[in-house]
C-alpha cells in the first residue's frame, strides 16, 4: 500500500477550527488570520519536535510521499519553498520541480481557501521574503487553515530551505497543553510575532479546548488553576501587559 493511500484512508484526529470559535476575524487580514492561527500551531510543533523529531536526521521522498525523522516515516506535502539566492518564497502549488501532485494537494487546498478569502500571500505564487512573509508565517497559516492535523518541517539546503507538512503523528502531539506550557508559548510568540493580542489568545486557548470568559480588560482562562490575562490598548489593538494565575 503505498502512502499517499494510507494518508487518504487514515483518520485524523479531532481538531478545532480556528473560524469556528465565534471570534471576529476578517478573513481577508493577514495580521489577523495569523494571529488566529499562532498559538495552537506553535503548541503542536513545539510537542512534535520533543516526541517525535527529536534532533534526528531527516529525509524527504517526494516521489514515496514520505518525511523521514530517524527511522520513522510520515506521508508528507510540500507547502513550499525559500530561495536564498532570490531571497524569495515560492508556493508548492506552483510545482516547478514538477512533483507527484498528491503531495501539492494541501498548498492547492491553501490556495483555494486563500482565493476564499481574498488573502493575497496565500494566492501569489511567488513573492520576496520578509518577517511577516516567509516560510515560517506560511506554514503556519496553512496548518492551521487545513481541516486535518498537520505539523510542519523546515529542511534546510544549500540554496535555501523546503517547507513540508506531515501527518499520521501521535495523538499526543495535538493534545492540549496546561497553564504553564501556554503561558511559556504565549510570551514566546509576542516577542517573536507582531500579531493581535487579544485574538492570539482567544484563538490559542479555543483551540486548545480551554473554556474561557471575558472580563472587561481581562479574558479568564479556566485550566485546573484559573489564568487572569491582563490587556492594554495599544493603539488600535490590545496588547498583554500581564498573566497570573488566580
Amino acid at each position: 500500500m503505498s502512502f499517499f493511500k494510507k494518508e487518504t484512508l487514515s483518520v485524523p484526529a479531532i481538531k478545532k477550527h480556528l473560524f469556528d470559535s465565534g471570534i471576529t476575524i476578517r478573513k481577508d487580514n493577514w495580521y489577523e488570520v495569523f494571529s488566529a492561527s499562532l498559538g495552537k500551531v506553535m503548541a503542536n510543533q513545539q510537542t512534535c519536535s520533543d516526541l517525535v523529531v527529536r534532533g534526528q536526521d531527516w529525509n524527504v521522498d517526494f516521489t514515496e510521499g514520505v518525511i523521514t525523522f530517524g527511522k520513522e516515516a510520515f506521508p508528507l506535502q510540500f507547502i513550499g519553498s525559500e530561495s536564498a539566492s532570490s531571497n524569495s518564497w515560492l508556493w508548492g502549488w506552483e510545482n516547478i520541480n514538477h512533483f507527484p501532485e498528491e503531495v501539492t494537494e494541501l498548498s492547492k487546498q491553501t490556495k483555494r481557501t486563500g482565493e476564499q478569502m481574498s488573502l493575497d500571500a496565500l494566492t501569489t505564487a511567488e513573492f520576496e521574503l520578509s518577517d511577516v512573509f516567509n516560510g515560517h508565517s506560511m506554514s503556519v497559516v496553512t496548518c492551521a487553515l487545513s481541516n486535518r492535523n498537520y505539523c510542519y518541517y523546515r529542511g534546510p539546503h544549500s540554496n535555501g530551505a523546503i517547507f513540508c507538512a506531515f501527518s499520521n503523528l501521535p495523538d499526543e502531539v495535538f493534545t492540549p497543553v496546561d497553564m504553564y506550557k501556554f503561558v511559556s508559548i504565549s510570551m514566546d510568540c509576542i516577542q517573536q510575532f507582531s500579531i493581535d493580542h487579544h485574538i492570539f489568545v482567544q484563538s490559542f486557548l479555543y483551540q486548545n479546548d480551554t473554556p474561557y470568559e471575558l472580563s472587561g480588560q481581562s479574558i479568564i482562562a479556566h485550566f485546573k488553576q484559573d489564568l487572569r490575562i491582563e490587556f492594554e490598548q495599544a493603539g488600535e489593538f490590545q496588547r498583554i501587559c500581564s498573566m497570573k494565575s488566580v
